[in-house]
């Protein structure tokens, strides 16, 4: 689990409420907590993670904004240098670009610019990839386009406790911190089978959420599944995909949950790989240069003389997210099947 510094009752949550209870939480904490983003005070945000906030906690501390992205996170920069700890929402990965300039030149450099001076203690939160057929402008996954930006931190829960755990930790960082929900998993794990009902967080032991305060920390990978045949890197609702293959396909593979890709986690990576002898990645971004190019440099870099098989990539494809075409182009049961065939068979 995690550091749980303040022990409290735990209930059940989904994604959305996990997400919802940590801004409670560190609003009540901090006074200097500000939330900021379209939509996010009166409606509660397009998914409704901000739902009450602002009610609770004033207009001063949870507001809407005009609709830029450039001016949010430059706005929330500002205030980071102030002294604020701001956590600005893009409502949509896809949105997040018209903000790069702020994000790479400003907020990324801060630090190292003012020699320690200022900081920029921000956590810019966004729903990214598929789960609601939007297609290229509502279900992009460009989470390696941050990884690469020294001096961001890149993070990517996958169950309602680490969600909450981790953005609290994010929010008390004092670097820039891009923290990028699924919103395939928002209700629910998602095990890839578009012929299944849609499954819940209900009865689910990462669901089981404490309702205070408590951080799970950044740079730690969680053992998602533990096996001796074959390591999976993943992160986000990948997770759950990869497990529910390697549960029908009765193969023991062995389950990273990555959690932050900016701080990583080699050495849980390391262990695994030179374990097993066998590596698959699984990430839903388009496949060249995406995070998972890097993990395999890594892995074979460092692991070289304990694999058996070449490292294998089930990634999306090369072309924009398509509408009506989105379960072809999420990584599913049959092309990560065949992967763990590929490699068991090598």
């Amino acid at each position: 689990m995690s550091e749980v510094e303040t022990l409290s009752d735990t209930r059940q949550m989904n994604m959305i409420e996990a997400i919802n209870s940590a801004l409670d939480v560190m609003l009540d904490r901090d006074p200097d907590v500000i939330l900021l983003g379209e939509d996010i005070g009166y409606f509660g945000g397009v998914f409704r993670a901000t739902a009450g906030l602002q009610e609770k906690f004033g207009k001063h501390r949870v507001f809407d904004t005009p609709i830029s992205e450039c001016g949010i996170i430059g706005a929330a920069v500002g205030m980071g240098a102030y002294g604020l700890r701001p956590v600005p929402e893009i409502q949509f990965a896809d949105y997040i670009y018209p903000g790069l300039d702020q994000l790479i030149s400003e907020a990324a450099r801060l630090r190292y610019r003012s020699a320690g001076e200022f900081v920029a203690p921000m956590t810019v939160r966004s729903p990214f990839g598929g789960g609601i057929f939007g297609g290229q402008t509502h279900s992009q996954s460009p989470e390696a386009l941050f990884t690469h930006v020294a001096g961001l931190k890149t993070v990517i829960p996958a169950t309602p406790y680490d969600a909450k755990g981790l953005l609290i930790s994010c929010i008390e960082d004092n670097d820039p911190v891009i923290f990028f929900e699924p919103k395939r998993i928002y209700n629910g794990p998602f095990d890839g089978y578009y012929d299944k009902p849609a499954k819940s967080w209900k009865g689910h032991a990462d669901a089981q959420v404490p309702e205070g305060y408590y951080k799970v920390p950044l740079g730690k990978a969680r053992l998602a599944r533990e096996g001796e045949a074959l390591t999976v890197l993943a992160y986000g609702t990948m997770v759950h995909v990869a497990q529910a293959v390697c549960e029908a396909k009765g193969v023991d593979a062995e389950i990273l949950d990555l959690r932050t890709l900016v701080p990583l986690d080699i050495e849980a990576i390391e262990a695994s790989v030179e374990k097993t002898g066998r590596c698959l990645i699984v990430h839903e971004a388009t496949r060249t240069s995406g995070f998972g190019a890097e993990l395999s440099a890594l892995v074979t870099e460092r692991c070289f003389y304990h694999l058996e098989a070449p490292v294998e990539r089930v990634t999306g494809f090369d072309t924009p997210y398509p509408h009506s075409l989105e379960w072809a182009y999420f990584p599913g049961p049959v092309r990560i099947g065949e992967a763990i065939d590929k490699i068991m068979q090598d």
